[in-house]
């Protein structure tokens, strides 16, 4: 490991308070010279490293600059077996995961950007992905799973990032089906799940899970600030709140996905799920049909009920709330 990760890990476990230089240098058996430049080094990647003559080096509260040695510190039982993998800019995150797990990545893995140039959601939209505003990460998954039920590691993805934004974000996070996360009415977060079928045995070879997600919106165009919407108005300055929020995600999604089969968490997902009850638009391809949705059933597929009563269980497509008639 390059020096200074080194040295940032250990300001990262001691963050806020002032660590003796000469200490430091001989815990990493280097000169004090090198941890000077290696202090430098981090300063002018951005961090707010405070030196204090004869007392030593201090990475200030408000840094929030995610890398492995600020989301680590986080992390919790086996979630700390997640292999991280934080880059600046990226075409996508899940364009590189899926080129990595059919190289053979192991399961676990995860690419975090800090930017994507081509972010992507489902049906082929973009995501809009800029650098400080969000963050944005994939996970490979090798799940022993059927295609039929593969939905329900999105299900499962879904209830995992709604607890963490709650418990980091301290504000009401719901689902609407299959894959968006919503808070005060505008969607913060998109998910989108992508895999790889062994054909010769009907189950998937890897999944690989895309998260994006709003951490402010303040500089977004005007165009996309009338339906995205964000964790926060203006991000704390107080805490590395990015990094707090993926390691409770990836703390959250490690004990979801050993749960995958006996689905523990589609009771919250139904919970939070605000489609149920509502009059809504199935769309498939460019055929609408008016429809209530009644429930998500056990493989997590959305229920509903079409005017002449017939019933259906969705596996994917379109799904838009039908605006009600005030007239």
């Amino acid at each position: 490991m390059e020096l200074k990760h080194q040295v940032l890990k250990i300001l990262e476990e001691n963050r806020g308070n002032t660590i003796n230089g000469a200490k430091l240098a001989s815990e990493l058996f280097v000169t004090r010279s090198s941890i000077w430049k290696a202090m430098k080094a981090l300063q002018k990647d951005g961090y707010r490293i405070e030196a204090v003559t004869n007392k030593g080096y201090c990475l200030l509260q408000h840094n929030d600059i995610v890398s492995v040695e600020s989301i680590t510190p986080f992390l919790r039982e086996e979630a700390v077996n997640f292999v991280l993998d934080v880059r600046q800019s990226v075409t996508s995150t899940n364009t590189i995961a899926k080129e990595l797990a059919a190289q053979g990545a192991k399961e676990g893995t995860v690419i975090i950007a800090r930017e994507q140039t081509e972010g992507r959601g489902r049906m082929g939209r973009s995501f809009y992905s800029p650098n400080s505003s969000g963050i944005y990460f994939t996970i490979i998954l090798r799940p022993t799973l059927n295609l039929e039920d593969s939905l329900l590691i999105t299900t499962a993805t879904a209830v995992a990032v709604s607890r963490a934004i709650e418990a980091v974000a301290k504000v009401n996070a719901v689902i609407k089906w299959v894959n968006d996360i919503f808070v005060a009415g505008k969607k913060v977060c998109g998910i989108l799940t992508e895999a790889s079928l062994n054909f010769e045995n009907g189950r998937l070879e890897y999944a690989v899970v895309g998260i994006g997600i709003n951490i402010e919106t303040k500089d977004f165009p005007d165009n996309i600030q009338q339906i995205a919407g964000s964790l926060f108005s203006d991000k704390p300055s107080d805490t590395p709140i990015t990094s707090m929020l993926v390691a409770e995600i990836l703390n959250n999604i490690s004990s979801c996905m050993n749960s995958l089969t006996d689905k523990k968490y589609l009771e919250d997902y139904r919970k939070r799920s605000f489609l149920i009850g509502k009059e809504i638009l199935v769309l498939k391809g460019s055929i609408s049909r008016s429809a209530r949705a009644i429930d998500i059933d056990e493989k997590a597929r959305l229920v509903v009920e079409y005017e002449d009563k017939s019933t259906e269980a969705l596996v994917s497509g379109e799904v838009s709330i039908r605006p009600i008639n005030k007239s």
